[in-house]
């Protein structure tokens, strides 16, 4: 790459490359923490009330156990963006374990001021499908990309998307 002044900086072009791939993948962090929500990982651990080992907490998930070998990958990423951290545990053997942080209990499904099925509705398909066709919709006569996406309104559609029509309603998402 050749920069405006002339030359090339190695550092301005690995900075320049990690910003972009930065944004290629951020998706990974909120689909990680929609998944986080989605096996309840937050409640299991707040429920024990206790730091959990990987063992424990893969014991606990109903998941398919074949798969355990991915959830320290889900767990890392989680970690680094803030809603779980590691914790020693001193059972005999000084394992690490896992707890929630203060922002991971905003995610707790069963608290009053749960943000759980704002996350789970706005990272639905139905709601993320539209951001797929934003270049289209600049291109077209419709008057939002989820009319470009599904060929009608947003209310339109909950009238005919029982998921959808649940999640507007039962939390009342898009009040003023």
């Amino acid at each position: 790459m050749v920069l405006p002044h002339g030359g090339e900086k190695s550092t301005e072009l690995l900075n320049a490359q990690a910003h972009v791939w930065n944004h290629i993948f951020n998706f990974i962090n909120s689909m990680s923490l929609k998944c986080a929500v989605q096996l309840g990982i937050l409640d299991i651990i707040h429920k024990d009330g206790k730091s959990m080992t990987l063992a424990e907490l893969v014991e606990a998930l109903l998941m398919n156990k074949a798969k355990a070998q991915s959830v320290p990958r889900l767990m890392r990423i989680l970690i680094h963006l803030g809603f779980f951290m590691k914790a020693k545990i001193s059972n005999g053997k000084e394992e690490t374990g896992y707890w929630i942080t203060p922002t991971s209990r905003l995610l707790l499904k069963d608290k009053p001021l749960s943000v759980a099925p704002f996350l789970l509705a706005m990272h639905d398909p139905v709601l993320t499908e539209p951001w797929h066709y934003l270049s289209a919709w600049f291109e077209n006569e419709n008057s939002t990309p989820f009319d470009t996406t599904h060929g009608r309104m947003l209310w339109e559609h909950a009238g005919q998307e029982p998921r959808l029509n649940f999640y507007i309603y039962k939390y009342d998402l898009f009040s003023t």
